[in-house]
């Protein structure tokens, strides 16, 4: 879901090559088990990824669109602060899988 400042976002920033700005969603920091047990951001987690929501992308993105979220590895992008918001910058190669509201016109994968 877009956020109020990210429309100010893409205006003043222009992402370049294969980069994508996403807003991180809560899941990131601290998080709760299924009992309500709070599992604090420091802890341990071996290799789980995280969602995003896209506020821009760079002209040679091509799986990606502004408004879709991707799940990625929290490790593999770069932390920036915009208008005291926090983002991160990924390369597309670094984005496992994206999800995005599905129009009439489309039909689905191709393989």
């Amino acid at each position: 879901m877009a956020q109020p400042h990210d429309d100010d976002v893409k205006q003043s920033i222009r992402m370049t090559a294969d980069r994508i700005l996403v807003r991180p969603s809560d899941e990131i920091g601290e998080r709760k088990s299924r009992s309500g047990i709070l599992i604090p951001a420091t802890a341990n987690v071996d290799r789980r990824l995280v969602w995003a929501a896209v506020v821009a992308v760079g002209p040679t993105v091509r799986n990606v669109e502004e408004g879709d979220q991707v799940l990625f590895a929290p490790d593999s992008g770069y932390e920036v602060e915009i208008r005291a918001d926090e983002y991160l910058i990924l390369r597309e190669r670094d984005v496992h899988a994206v999800a995005s509201v599905r129009s009439e016109g489309q039909t689905g994968l191709y393989l």
